[in-house]
């Protein structure tokens, strides 16, 4: 019996060994040898309604809408299921939560940060090189360039997809990204950070056109722990897939400015 448990480890050892050895040979990769991410990659989640665990529920406005607004249910993608925040911080949160769609920046077509850029419903695309490599979001045209074993390019000023210094930890893409904006949220329901927060994402392949993403949330004006999320992205493989236009700030000035167009002037006018 001891000697049939024995065979049966090593039976699961060898088919893990495989496994591993399949995926690595099944990886598209550069001249260079590392991970070839290049190509246009979306997540299927409803994590960008709220990142942790939550029920379906009405939306904010049933009267008009219906169900088409209403928020579907979500395993969540945050490990422990819950966001470490400090009592202020928890209470600003609540304060989010209670303006709706209405308060989330991206009502305004701003860019939505790392790393809520990597999860919203969205295709995405990568183009990898050497010593740079570039994400391109669909949604509001955001882009950023991760900068590789380039360490000491730091970020001078705050931007809105921050600044992503990265390096290479076998077949795992590792980014930090710093120096961004305070206004971005992880999601619609309001979570939220400061200027302070460091995210550290890890980018792995999983197979010809499966990542695993995660990303190690840091912030002590805002959370008691570091803290992170995970999930699955794919690569599309449709043959005529492409980047699409999602110019959405033309979209929100009636919702911006719309109270200060002259009496009587059409929707979209500026004269």
């Amino acid at each position: 019996m001891r000697n049939s448990f024995k065979i049966l480890i090593a039976m699961v050892g060898l088919v893990a060994l495989g496994t591993g050895a399949v995926r690595a040979q099944e990886i598209a990769r550069t001249p260079d040898g590392k991970p070839d991410l290049s190509g246009i990659w979306q997540a299927i989640t409803a994590a960008h309604f709220d990142v942790e665990p939550h029920a379906a529920s009405e939306g904010p406005h049933p009267g008009l809408m219906g169900a088409i607004s209403a928020v579907p249910a979500s395993l969540g993608i945050v490990e422990g299921g819950k966001i470490p925040y400090t009592e202020q911080a928890l209470r600003v949160r609540d304060e989010n939560r209670e303006g709706g769609i209405d308060a989330d920046p991206l009502t305004k077509c701003y860019m939505p940060g790392v790393p809520r850029a990597n999860y919203l419903p969205f295709p995405f695309q990568i183009v990898q090189s050497e010593d740079v490599i570039l994400i391109a979001y669909e949604f509001a045209e955001s882009n950023r360039i991760l900068y590789v074993d380039q360490p000491e390019l730091e970020s001078q000023v705050d931007a809105w997809m921050g600044h992503s210094n990265a390096h290479w930890e076998g077949d795992t893409l590792v980014v930090r990204v710093t120096g961004q904006m305070p206004d971005t949220w992880f999601d619609r329901a309001g979570n939220h950070h400061s200027w302070e927060m460091v995210v550290e994402e890890r980018w792995t392949p999983m197979g010809p056109n499966h990542l695993n993403y995660e990303a190690l949330i840091t912030d002590p004006n805002t959370f008691t722990d570091p803290w992170k999320i995970s999930l699955p992205l794919y690569r599309n493989i449709q043959e005529d897939m492409q980047l699409l236009e999602f110019k959405c700030a033309e979209f929100s000035e009636e919702y911006l400015y719309g109270q200060y167009r002259k009496p009587g002037t059409p929707r979209g006018n500026p004269q």
